[in-house]
This record gives structure tokens, sequence and C-alpha cells, in this order.
């Protein structure tokens, strides 16, 4: 397999994640592995790295940039937009910068995860762990499984000839192992040994195992299993501990592929939820072909001590039930709000996010809360319908706590035009400034009463019930605001304007107007 160079290397993350500022020698310089620099220690010699300028300001970072030249490194990484260039050129290394906001942990694993990604073959992103699957089942005569913690199997072996059972047969074709009570047990012991284990058959006509858990760094990362009829090479247990070994440097790898995959995604989704993104190239990058929604998760709460935290876990959790059900999904975390975007049609749309503000609610043990913008035509419509979705959020609360723009169409007309009218001199000016400083001076309710008659349909006995007062008071007081303010109430056009700016510019909804 070629090596990863410079140029393929910003092939997958440059742009808006990392910045090349000068490549001396090329984008076909070598890059093998990506070092955190260590102000305490001197450099290692390790052709082609990339080194991390942790703990070394931008500006300062001229002499490390000989050294990392010495230490025959590729480039040199600084944080921020600035770099030494001159120097950089003169030692003949690479200098690339990313964002201030980016932690140097974050960094260190999207480039250590961009130079390990490699093209996901046909069978389903394990392509490598079949080829492993295959080579212990030829070296331990066993057919060979490699499954993941949840005991979905990963890759198995196709070598011809060896015997099976109906437990292997149908966690084949499920691609995943069979529920029975008796294997959690098999599982307790697997993962409590420090090596393999030979586990017996659990009831007839199912053959004996061989197991391995697969770890890396004191986690466990999925198990391998070998059929024993009997027959497996005397060393056969000795193979499969070596076959965990090569499985934990592919899963690792694996993993740091979609983490990876996501970053892009991620990053992708923000400028399609930005509107700064081409429809058509975003659609292929994220799969997303025609109508689309997208759907905004937030905790209902303020002040929550470990508030970013608790919206990575909301992310985690939003992004797992959305992939459960459409696969393949793009999910961001901006500004403390979880977007996703949902494929057409959106007849299930509302379900599926009451089904995640109940498991997140659930699972975080704070209330979370969702808004549904319009479904668009297409990803080039989708920062339209991200903004209806923020609009949704700002309406909702503990009775409402899911809601699709539509359903809440009033309620996001007037909070827009809440902002509308809001620091317009020529919208604010009106009557309704006439009748708050009526009631002011001469103690008088003649706003609210106005509010309730507006709201009741010109309806009095239902106005009054709203204040709690007779009918014949409500007449009064209208009469008093023709009579003394000067405001023709049976002119539609003041009633309308008199209504909007009492609700939305004196706060006068129907909540304050029945107190």
């Amino acid at each position: 397999m070629d090596a990863c160079t410079l140029g393929d290397l910003l092939d997958v993350v440059g742009g808006t994640s990392v910045h090349l500022h000068t490549a001396p020698n090329g984008l076909t310089a070598p890059v093998t592995q990506v070092l955190l620099h260590d102000t305490q220690a001197p450099l290692p010699r390790v052709p082609g790295a990339l080194l991390l300028a942790v703990g070394v300001r931008a500006a300062a970072v001229g002499p490390l940039a000989r050294e990392a030249a010495e230490a025959g490194m590729t480039g040199l990484v600084v944080r921020g937009p600035d770099g030494p260039t001159a120097e950089a050129q003169t030692y003949g290394v690479a200098l690339l910068s990313v964002a201030e906001d980016i932690a140097w942990h974050q960094a260190h694993l999207l480039l250590a995860s961009a130079i390990g990604a490699r093209p996901v073959p046909s069978t389903g992103g394990h392509g490598d762990l079949f080829a492993l699957a295959d080579a212990i089942a030829a070296a331990t005569g066993g057919a060979t499984a490699v499954e993941d913690p949840r005991r979905r199997i990963l890759a198995y072996s196709t070598v011809p000839g060896q015997p099976v059972d109906e437990v292997r047969r149908q966690g084949i074709l499920g691609l995943q192992v069979p529920a029975a009570a008796e294997n959690s047990d098999e599982y307790r012991t697997l993962f409590a040994a420090a090596g393999p284990v030979r586990l017996p058959a659990l009831r007839d006509g199912v053959l004996p195992r061989l197991a391995v858990a697969v770890r890396a760094g004191g986690e466990t990362l999925g198990s391998v299993w070998v059929v024993d009829d009997g027959t497996l090479a005397a060393d056969a247990e000795e193979t499969l501990a070596q076959g965990a070994s090569t499985a934990a440097l592919l899963l690792l790898r694996a993993r740091a592929a979609q983490e990876l995959a996501r970053h892009q995604s991620s990053d992708l989704l923000r400028r399609v939820l930005d509107g700064t993104a081409d429809a058509a190239t975003s659609a292929v990058g994220l799969g997303v072909a025609g109508p689309v929604r997208v759907a905004a998760f937030v905790l209902d709460t303020a002040g929550l001590p470990d508030a970013e935290q608790t919206g990575l876990r909301l992310l985690d959790v939003v992004r797992l039930q959305c992939e459960a059900r459409y696969g393949r999904q793009a999910c961001v975390l901006l500004d403390g709000v979880v977007y996703a975007l949902l494929p057409a049609p959106g007849v299930r749309h509302k379900r599926l996010a009451e089904d995640i503000v109940a498991r997140a609610g659930q699972a975080l043990r704070v209330p979370v809360r969702a808004g549904l913008g319009e479904v668009v035509a297409g990803l080039g419509e989708a920062a339209g319908s991200r903004a209806d979705a923020d609009l949704v959020l700002r309406v909702l609360g503990p009775a409402l706590p899911v809601a699709t723009v539509d359903e809440v169409r009033p309620r996001v007309t007037l909070l827009r035009l809440t902002e509308v009218l809001a620091g317009r001199r020529e919208l604010e000016a009106g009557s309704w400034r006439r009748v708050l400083s009526y009631d002011s001076e001469h103690g008088t309710d003649h706003a609210r009463t106005l509010v309730c008659w507006f709201d009741a349909g010109g309806d009095m006995a239902r106005a009054a019930r709203q204040l709690a007062v007779h009918p014949n008071t409500c007449r009064y007081r209208l009469k008093q605001v023709r009579q003394h303010l000067g405001i023709d109430l049976d002119d539609p056009d003041e009633r309308l304007v008199l209504w909007l700016q009492l609700r939305l510019l004196a706060g006068l909804g129907p909540g304050t107007a029945d107190g």
C-alpha cells in the first residue's frame, strides 16, 4: 500500500481544518505519523513525521523547525493563523496550522486518522478483518469470526471444508450472534480471561469454541472466535493470541477512519447549515439527495455545570438514533445545539425526535427539547430549515418539548414579528403607547381590556370572563378608550395594529391578560 503523502493528507483534512503555509519539498513528501512535541525531551528521529508544536507559540517556533528538519521530519504544525514560514522554507520542512480553538489532542486525532485512512472496501469497512479471519482459520484449522463488544459479527472466514454449526450459520446470516441466555456466561468468562479460553458446547448440535478478547490499552474492542471440532492445530491458542493483537490494530484503524469520516461529515454539514456549501458537492459528500429537514435538539436547562460535556453526550445519542434509523447520518453540535439532517419523507420525523428526546432525557437526566424545520427541496435550502428549527426551539417549553414548525407556525410568526417591530421607530410608534401611558397615569386597566377583547374576537362576555369583571365594565372601558384616547375601534386596521403592538411590544399575551 502506498505511503501517505502531504498532498494525500491535505486532500482529506485540508481547507477549513488544516491550512498549509509552505511545502519546500512539495506535496509528494511522505507523512508517516503525527508526534506531540515534548518540551522536556529531545526530538526523536522519525523520518516523515509531522510534529505538533505543543507548548510553543507560533511566533517562537523557528528553532523547532530546524530541529524537526534535523530529525528528518516532513513538517511542523502550529496553532493559529501565523507561523515562521521563512524559517520553515530555510530548513526545508512543511509548515501547517490548525485553528486556535482546536485542542492539540483533537488535532493529533484528526491528522493521525487522515494518515491512516484508506478507501473503504465493499465488505462494510472491515476488508482487512476478513483477510485476518481467513488467516486465523487457515492456521488454526477452525472457522473464525471477529465480533465487536455488542456481539455483532464484523468479519468471518470463508475457508472451505471447515466444520460449522447452526449458531455460526445464523450469526453470519444476520451478522449478529443469536440471542441466548447461556451466551452471557460465555462472554463473562471470555472477557474476564487474560488470554484465549476454551469454551465447551452449550447444547447438543453446537460445537465448542476457542475464543479470545481483543483489547487495546485496557479497552475491550471485541473478540475472535474459532469453531473447535477437536482437530485444531496444536498451536491454535498462540495463533489466536497473535491474531487478537492484529485485530486490535485493525479495529483501532477502522475506528480512526470512522472518526475522520464523522469529522468531515460534521464540517460539511456545518457549512450546509450556514448556507456556505455548494449543494451539489454537499449532496455527494453527505450521501443525501432530494428533500431534507433539519432537526435541532437542545438541553432544556440553564447553568448546567458540565453543559459542554453533556452537549457532546447529547450529540452521541442523536447520532446513534439517527444512524439506527437512516444508516449513515450527518449530525453536528453548534453553539450548544445538536443538528441532524433528516432525509424525506418527513412523516416519521416527529416520532423519531420524540424518541430521541425521551431517550436522551433518560440517559442524561436533563430535559431535552427538539424543533423540526420545514421539509425543503434539497441541501441548498437546508439553511432555511435550520432557521425554522431554531425558531421552534425558542417557543417550546415543558408542556410542548417537541414540535414541527408547522405545528407552532402562529407562535414563531409572532416571535419573528416581535423581532421586526422592536427597535424600528416607525413600527414602535402608535396608539398603544397612549393606552399604556393613560393606564399608568389614571390607574386604569384599558390595555389588558383591549387585549382580552381582541383575543375574544369582540365577544364582550368572553372578554369579561377573562378579566373577571362584568361585561358592562368592559363596555365602559372600551368607551373610555374611544372618547379619551381617540382610538377608532371600528377600524379593522387600527384594531389589528393595536393588538399586535400590545401583544408583541407591551408583552400583554394571553397569559398576562388572564392575570
